[in-house]
C-alpha cells in the first residue's frame, strides 16, 4: 500500500489558452496540460462536453485533483501525463 504522502495530488489549477491548464502539483512540479486530444477524441458525453471552452474554464481543485462542473475530473498522474511542458521539476 502506498503512503498518503508519496500520493500525487493537484495543488492548483489555472486556465492557461485553449485546452490547456497551469497545474501545480504535491511533488513541487508545475505544467501546462493539454487536454485537446481527450476532449476530441472521447465521445463520452462527460468528456466531449468540454469541448464548450467556457465549460472547460469552470472548474475547481476538489479531492486533490481538478474537477469539472459537469462533475468530470482526472487522476491527477493523467493529468501529468497530459503535459506538454514542465514549467518546474519537482524537488
Amino acid at each position: 500500500m502506498q503512503d498518503k504522502s508519496s500520493l500525487l495530488h493537484v495543488e492548483s489549477a489555472k486556465y492557461y489558452e485553449d485546452y490547456k491548464l497551469v497545474v501545480a502539483f504535491n511533488d513541487g512540479s508545475s505544467h501546462i496540460a493539454d487536454f485537446e486530444k481527450t476532449i476530441l477524441s472521447d465521445s463520452r458525453p462527460i468528456i466531449s462536453s468540454l469541448k464548450d471552452i467556457s465549460l472547460f474554464k469552470d472548474f475547481c481543485i476538489k479531492n486533490h485533483t481538478v474537477s469539472w462542473s459537469n462533475g468530470l475530473d482526472f487522476a491527477p498522474e493523467f493529468i501529468k501525463d497530459c503535459s506538454i511542458k514542465v514549467l518546474n521539476e519537482s524537488a
